[in-house]
């Protein structure tokens, strides 16, 4: 039988953090919602809190830093194949980059958040969202 002992303390400490990764992931989800863009409200913020408690996880089962880090690639990895899967060709080009990039941001918030590096996190949900509000998409013109 397993022995289950709850922490509660660490139960507030991983919901706190799950909690920030949630808040800002969405600076960015709100923006592209707004913007009737492919992912929005409910997309960044499972990638980030998802991501946050991937490495809460791996923090917690494996120790040492070498198989963190392995957990951490496995999430970049991953978030790079699904964002990969956001990006089409067509006539006019590539869509979904921005997209991808937003994925990407959002799980190194989530990543940043798990390793309590609020500052990293906050500077990105700043960036990513400033990024995706005032830039607009360059229209080929008719010729």
């Amino acid at each position: 039988m397993f022995n289950m002992e709850l922490d509660i303390n660490l139960i507030q400490f991983h919901l706190f953090q799950l909690g920030v990764a949630f808040l800002l992931s969405l600076p960015i989800a709100f923006n592209r919602e707004l913007n009737n863009r492919g992912a929005g409200l409910r997309t960044f913020p499972l990638v980030s809190i998802s991501s946050c408690a991937f490495m809460l996880v791996g923090m917690d089962v494996y120790a040492g830093s070498d198989a963190e880090a392995r957990v951490m690639y496995g999430i970049i990895t991953g978030m790079g194949f699904i964002g990969g899967g956001a990006i089409f060709k067509n006539h006019q080009g590539a869509q979904g980059t921005a997209t991808a990039a937003g994925l990407w941001v959002t799980a190194a918030i989530g990543i940043s958040v798990s390793y309590s590096r609020y500052e990293i996190a906050i500077i990105l949900s700043l960036i990513g969202f400033l990024i995706f509000q005032f830039s607009k998409p360059f229209k080929k013109k008719d010729t």
